[in-house]
C-alpha cells in the first residue's frame, strides 16, 4: 500500500552501514545490472523513522537492533523527485 503524502511523497528511511575501519556496506540491487544502493525502504503508515530503520535492516540484510548502533539521524526529511 503506499503511503503519499499531499505533494505525492513517500516517507522513507535509508540507511548507511559502516564498520570500525569506516567501510561502508552497499548491495546490488536484485535485477538491476549495476545498480547499487544502501539499505532502504518505505515507511508504513502511522510507523516511526526508527521502528522503519529497524524493520529495513532486517528485511534486506538481517541484522537486528542490537546488531547495529545508530551513530546519526538527518534532521530534516529529503524531499526529491525520481526522474
Amino acid at each position: 500500500m503506499e503511503n503519499l503524502d499531499a505533494e505525492g511523497f513517500r516517507p522513507n528511511v535509508g540507511i548507511v552501514i559502516s564498520n570500525n575501519l569506516g567501510d561502508v556496506f552497499w548491495a546490488r540491487r536484485v535485477g538491476g545490472d549495476n545498480a547499487w544502493q544502501f539499505p532502504q525502504g518505505g515507511m508504513q503508515p502511522n510507523e516511526a523513522p526508527e521502528d522503519a530503520l529497524y524493520r529495513e535492516l532486517f528485511e534486506e540484510v538481517g541484522l537486528t537492533p542490537s546488531s547495529v548502533k545508530i551513530l546519526a539521524v538527518t534532521r530534516n526529511w529529503l524531499r526529491y523527485r525520481l526522474p
